[in-house]
């Protein structure tokens, strides 16, 4: 009997699409691999893919065409722009304006999981403790999934 289970979405800022660019072994490649496979669906913000390019056209254009070619092969999708009502309540939450953006974005897409590397403006703001979002670090999507196995 085929398993009715949704695949589950899982939104990235930069830092973690970054990661998974600098590092073909860690659990950032490992969020790539998944969402090849299908286990998966990765999706990023208009933001965070602008923001990842300039990081590596300044620091790393040499990743630039591996960007292309990630975002390429597993069909990473990029959410809606985010709702004002989305927009205004990552305000009230994130302080720092770009880093609001990304979180109204991944708010914006409804996704399972918000994965960053950033502990000052997400892993460790107790006030996006609420949200119908878990946010965490790429290992903690993949020890979330491996629970679900």
């Amino acid at each position: 009997m085929p398993s009715s289970k949704r695949i589950p979405d899982v939104f990235l800022d930069t830092s973690v699409t970054i990661a998974a660019l600098m590092s073909p072994t860690g659990g950032a490649r490992m969020l790539f691999h998944l969402g090849e496979a299908g286990a998966i669906r990765l999706v990023v913000g208009k933001s965070v893919l602008q923001e990842t390019d300039d990081v590596l056209r300044h620091k790393a254009s040499e990743l630039l065409s591996l960007l292309a070619e990630l975002l390429d092969e597993v069909q990473v999708e990029i959410g809606e722009d985010p709702s004002e009502e989305n927009s205004r309540k990552a305000v009230q939450l994130v302080e720092y304006l770009p880093d609001a953006m990304v979180l109204a974005e991944a708010l914006e897409v409804q996704a399972d999981w918000f994965s960053t590397h950033d502990r000052e403006h997400f892993l460790n703001n107790q006030a996006l403790a609420d949200l119908p979002i878990r946010i965490g670090t790429p290992g903690d999507v993949l020890a979330w999934l491996r629970e679900q196995l």
